[in-house]
């Protein structure tokens, strides 16, 4: 089943049928740990809506609830993440990262500074090397359950997170850089590891980038990065994690106003944003 936060509310849609529900509170809708059941439950009672209620969506993130993010993750970040600091002499500590029992954690966004589908992502006016980071993107209700998973697109500045590791969080967290959406994929199990994240890129409606990879290739489970997120911090509202990229473009690439980005991924959906400055 699929959830959406809309203008004219929280809507569901199973097997193609939309329901459009009374509660519109999204933070404490979403936030139970039997997030699947509940939504089952609900459309018992209510009819199918005629039209296409997946319209008008909104970023699916409520306004009491924060967006992470984890970096290293796969082994072309950890590659992309050396390159790029290599001058700084910054690339053995992706390396080490990359094999520690630690993983890399960051707050990313607060709801206000999160995009949803349609809406514009932004590059820092001090950067020169921008590109998008294509995530899937857990949601994990205040228990520490993964309770959804929705598509994430973590917009980064390589140049300068890779003149020194400590600028991360001006390059990683500013206005709109962090996407997500369309909606939140509920499913009675977890997402399959086979499911492809595709990644393209077009520039006055020319491809000039893509890539895809399957979520099996990251080297650590979901459950671990989220037992390190709730080690010492709590989420009363739940919290989304963007899980890491795999998808890096290559060392001349950089995004440029008026760009592209469509990130999709299988089950969940496509986002769809354009780039500003």
């Amino acid at each position: 089943m699929k959830l959406y936060r809309t203008q004219d509310g929280i809507v569901i849609e199973n097997e193609n049928q939309f329901y459009l529900l009374e509660n519109k509170d999204w933070d404490s809708f979403v936030n139970d740990d039997l997030l699947f059941q509940k939504m089952k439950e609900k459309i018992k009672d209510l009819s199918p809506s005629q039209n296409n209620l997946a319209e008008n969506v909104l970023a699916p993130v409520g306004s009491k609830q924060e967006l992470w993010a984890c970096g290293v993750t796969y082994l072309r970040s950890k590659i992309g993440r050396q390159e790029e600091s290599k001058d700084a002499g910054g690339g053995d500590f992706y390396a080490k990262v990359y094999e520690a029992d630690r993983p890399e954690l960051f707050f990313k966004a607060t709801a206000y500074r999160t995009v949803g589908p349609g809406d514009v992502v932004r590059i820092r006016k001090d950067s020169q090397w921008n590109v998008p980071e294509p995530e899937l993107t857990l949601f994990i209700c205040s228990q520490g359950t993964i309770e959804g998973y929705t598509v994430g697109n973590d917009m980064s500045s390589r140049d300068i997170e890779g003149e020194n590791p400590l600028y991360l969080p001006q390059a990683k967290s500013y206005n709109a850089s962090a996407a997500i959406g369309p909606c939140l994929y509920v499913s009675e199990a977890p997402i399959h590891p086979d499911s492809l994240i595709r990644l393209e890129i077009q520039r006055q409606a020319e491809l000039i980038f893509s890539g895809e990879i399957s979520i099996n290739r990251m080297k650590r489970k979901h459950e671990e990065l989220v037992e390190y997120l709730f080690r010492e911090t709590s989420f009363p509202n739940g919290v989304y994690l963007m899980t890491g990229t795999g998808i890096v473009p290559p060392d001349h690439f950089t995004l440029k106003p008026g760009d592209e980005i469509k990130v999709s991924i299988e089950n969940i959906g496509i986002l769809v944003n354009t780039v500003g400055q």
